[in-house]
């Protein structure tokens, strides 16, 4: 991929990658970044320009002269090849249009973003590098594997947001590349090599964007806008001195800077390894957007802007971003829907003793289906469920037996045939019971409430992975069934 370097063997974790022996034509996107930043008086200008003309419409000056910035795309790194471009304009119909001068979403859109991370020993000729040389490398680079994938749909048409996990151990086949992780498709082909891939395995859904940001952006992002209030689960402590990951963070509710933001989406070692982080990265949004933007957030929004343009790189074009920023705005909580691609844990021995996500395409299929718009079907799909073929996790929050005990009794009686109890309780007390659909059957959760008469139904995946659905017991379930309250000590459980 433009004279990029592809290892057999990476220091990093287990990868033991073969060499793309016919890359495609996707353009150059070289490891280092410095190219992908020009330095010019004219290109400082222009941006300066555009943060004055940003700034202009935010305050409602709507004219012929922001034509030119709003069809823009100032935060993009690197100008695609033509090959690059042409995977993302599969839709030739515009997503956005005018709607009394404001920027308005008019069709669902779907837009790929990657979390990126680069490992020194990834950057060529990192040994003979200064440590203050490469160190800066690693931080502002755009190009590693990817650590977080996201394909995210905003769909004015049905008025909700949908966001589809891919965990980074997906074992997938990359054009030019062969059988191996999807998080190597980044460093391998860029942008459009990921968005190409995730596209053929999600079943050919078009990806009209994408977004994608380094790790040291990601921590600036969140410290500009306050920190994030989130409860983490246990007792996070970690360190790896080759990539200057220092993770060590205590159990309970509390606000996460920049720099711990970071340890709690990165940890990864506990027993569900990277789906762990896939759960805790949900757990994250789902914190973020239930937390108001602060005001003072406005006033900083120059800085804002400096940090998106440092470490964002990304096609949407100015008035693109601010259709969906109104749109996203005017969304309930509750029409934000996340899943994580279903699958399954590689066995020992399997691929060679290297571990994957294998990737359970009957029942992505179904979730593609109903959620992003995508008509080709598997044999059998989510519609499918019933009562005695779901399983239900039960999972305590409050320290209290007996209300598990209930709700599975009631359960069990209403025809559920796989009721268990979830390996770990929620560590956080409950306000409100929780019905979580872990593989993004709404319907089938819906039902289930109905059978317990009580709870909240989320669609997202960071409930037990035996499930279909769990049940999060919580404080109204025990009230409602006359279970007298105890005290709850929060336990440093492992969260599922």
């Amino acid at each position: 991929m433009g004279g990029r370097s592809l290892k057999q063997t990476f220091s990093r974790e287990e990868y033991s990658l073969p060499v793309a022996t016919n890359p495609i034509n996707l353009g150059k996107s070289g490891l280092s970044n410095k190219s992908s930043k020009p330095k010019t008086a004219s290109f400082k200008h222009k941006w300066t320009l555009f943060i004055v003309l940003f700034v202009a419409l935010l305050s409602g000056g709507l004219g012929a002269g922001l034509a030119f910035v709003l069809s823009s795309r100032p935060f993009q790194q690197r100008q695609l090849s033509a090959d690059e471009a042409a995977v993302f304009n599969r839709n030739a119909d515009g997503m956005t249009s005018a709607i009394a001068g404001v920027p308005t979403l008019t069709r669902p859109v779907n837009i790929l973003v990657l979390g990126t991370i680069i490992l020194t020993s990834d950057l060529p000729d990192a040994q003979s590098k200064p440590k203050g040389k490469y160190f800066a490398e690693v931080e502002d680079n755009l190009n590693g594997m990817s650590d977080a994938m996201l394909l995210i749909r905003f769909d004015p048409s049905n008025k909700k947001v949908s966001v589809l996990s891919i965990p980074r151990d997906s074992r997938v086949d990359i054009q030019g590349v062969g059988k191996t992780k999807i998080n190597f498709a980044n460093y391998a082909g860029g942008a459009a090599l990921s968005a190409q891939t995730v596209s053929q395995v999600l079943g050919d859904v078009p990806i009209d964007r994408y977004i994608r940001f380094n790790v040291n952006g990601f921590g600036k992002l969140i410290d500009a806008l306050g920190g994030v209030e989130v409860y983490v689960p246990k007792k996070m402590k970690y360190q790896d001195d080759s990539q200057r990951l220092y993770i060590n963070l205590n159990a309970g509710q509390q606000k996460l800077d920049g720099s711990k933001a970071i340890q709690y989406m990165r940890y990864r070692h506990d027993d569900l390894g990277d789906i762990g982080r896939v759960q805790r990265q949900q757990a994250f949004f789902r914190a973020f957007i239930d937390q108001k933007l602060k005001p003072e957030a406005i006033t900083k929004l120059p800085e804002i802007l400096t940090i998106v343009k440092e470490n964002i790189d990304t096609n949407l074009s100015v008035e693109e971003v601010l259709a969906l920023a109104g749109y996203t705005s005017k969304i309930d909580r509750k029409s934000i829907q996340m899943h994580m691609a279903p699958g399954r844990f590689s066995n020992p021995g399997e691929f060679d003793n290297l571990s994957y996500w294998i990737l359970d395409n009957r029942r992505l299929a179904a979730i593609m289906s109903q959620s992003f718009g995508v008509m080709k079907r598997a044999d059998s799909s989510l519609e499918d469920s019933t009562p005695q073929t779901l399983r239900v996790a039960i999972q305590d929050s409050m320290s209290q037996p007996e209300g598990s005990k209930k709700a599975t009794t009631v359960l069990s009686k209403a025809g559920y045939a796989q009721v268990f109890p979830a390996s770990d309780r929620w560590s956080k007390p409950l306000a409100k019971t929780q019905i979580i659909a872990q593989n993004g059957d709404k319907a089938s959760a819906e039902k289930l409430r109905d059978s317990l008469g009580i709870g909240e139904v989320l669609i997202e995946s960071t409930g037990d992975i035996e499930s279909d659905i769990t049940v999060r017991v919580g404080k109204d379930w025990l009230e409602a069934n006359n279970i007298p309250l105890k005290p709850v000590k929060p336990t440093q459980t492992k969260q599922r």
